[in-house]
C-alpha cells in the first residue's frame, strides 16, 4: 500500500539481513529488527543509528504489529545505549513515509539520534561517514549493550 520504490530497487537492508552487509555496520538486532550505524553524520553530532525491520516493509503503512513492537524495543535500546556511550543530553527519533514525508530509503527505518544542547540537528547539514567512523561508533554502542 502506498509504495514508491522504483522498479528494480535493490534494498541494502534486505541484502544485509541476508548476510551481505557490505560496508554497512550492524550494531545489534533482535528477532524482527536490526540496528545499523547510519552513513550520515549531522554536523554537530557523532553519528546516529537506523533501526529497521528484518523483513522488507517499505513504510509504516505496510508494517505488521509484531515487527513494529520489536522495532520499538530496539529503538528504545539504542536510545539508552546512545545516552550511556556518548553521554548525550537527550535523544530524538524520526521516521519518514513516502517522498512527501522525506523518505529516501525504501525500507522502513527509524532514525535514533544522540542530542546535545545547541546541536541544531534539524537545521544542520550532514556528511557521509567513513567505514572506520562507523565501526568506531558501533564499538562504543556495543560496549554498553
Amino acid at each position: 500500500m502506498y509504495n514508491h520504490a522504483p522498479p528494480g530497487y535493490e534494498c541494502f537492508v534486505c541484502k544485509a539481513v541476508a548476510g551481505d552487509a557490505g560496508d554497512n555496520v550492524v550494531v545489534t538486532d533482535n528477532e524482527h529488527a536490526v540496528a545499523f550505524v547510519s552513513r550520515r553524520v549531522w554536523a554537530n553530532g557523532p553519528g546516529h543509528v537506523l533501526v529497521t525491520p528484518k523483513t522488507h516493509y517499505e513504510n509504516l503503512y505496510d508494517l505488521e504489529d509484531h515487527a513494529g513492537l520489536d522495532i520499538h524495543r530496539l529503538t528504545r535500546t539504542m536510545a539508552i545505549a546512545l545516552k550511556q556511550a556518548f553521554h548525550c543530553d537527550g535523544t530524538s527519533t524520526r521516521q519518514h513515509n513516502e517522498p512527501a514525508g522525506n523518505q529516501d530509503l525504501w525500507h522502513l527505518h527509524v532514525h535514533v539520534f544522540p542530542r546535545f544542547e545547541g546541536d541544531d540537528l534539524y537545521g544542520s547539514w550532514y556528511r557521509d561517514s567513513t567505514l572506520e567512523e562507523r565501526l568506531d561508533f558501533a564499538a562504543k554502542l556495543q560496549a554498553v549493550l
